[in-house]
């Protein structure tokens, strides 16, 4: 398998994903996380009724998965329901499973610290920071990103204020400016 399309191990089970490079997206197969998540014999069936019970309830994130080819079991190529990191996060709060609640608490944790964040912006500042410093950024390199953020957010609210508005133009001027400096797309930066 090349690099757009693997297989993730999670305790010994193999969940397929696809990088969508249109998208800047990795799509997870929704059965097979089901297939970790509740050791159900038949994963495909459990998704099939997961999924009535979801529309009748006007959960949004089934109607907006979609399928994409992938490898099966048997080797074949076959067309296959997937999620974003997104849509299978809001699937995974649906499961009723042990193995699914660790996820449903950190869920609830971001949700809440979030909710924390917009009463006082300066937590997500140092969210940012601490999560920097696990990484093993040095300081130095974490208060030169926060500047350069601090630039773009700049940047942005000016071509914002001169008419540009539309996601694509942002792309296209973030790419010119990212090949100016580097010699590199974005995309090619990335990678």
């Amino acid at each position: 398998m090349d690099k757009n399309n693997s297989i993730k191990l999670f305790e010994n089970k193999q969940v397929r994903v696809q990088w969508v490079e249109k998208e800047q997206k990795w799509y997870f197969s929704i059965i097979d996380v089901i297939a970790v998540l509740t050791e159900s014999i038949d994963p495909g069936a459990y998704w099939r009724k997961l999924k009535e019970r979801l529309k009748a309830e006007g959960n949004e994130t089934v109607t907006n998965c979609h399928t994409l080819k992938m490898e099966a079991a048997d080797g074949k190529i076959r067309q296959t329901d997937v999620a974003d990191t997104e849509q299978l996060l809001r699937l995974v709060q649906s499961i009723p499973s042990k193995k699914a609640e660790p996820f449903k608490v950190w869920l609830a944790k971001i949700g809440y610290e979030r909710i924390e964040e917009t009463q006082d912006p300066e937590l997500a500042f140092d969210r940012a920071m601490k999560t920097y410093l696990q990484k093993g950024y040095p300081k130095e390199w974490i208060n030169q990103r926060l500047k350069t953020i601090e630039v773009r957010k700049d940047l942005t609210d000016e071509w914002n204020r001169t008419g540009i508005d539309k996601e694509s133009d942002f792309a296209i001027l973030t790419n010119e400016i990212t090949r100016a400096w580097s010699g590199k797309t974005v995309s090619e930066y990335k990678s």
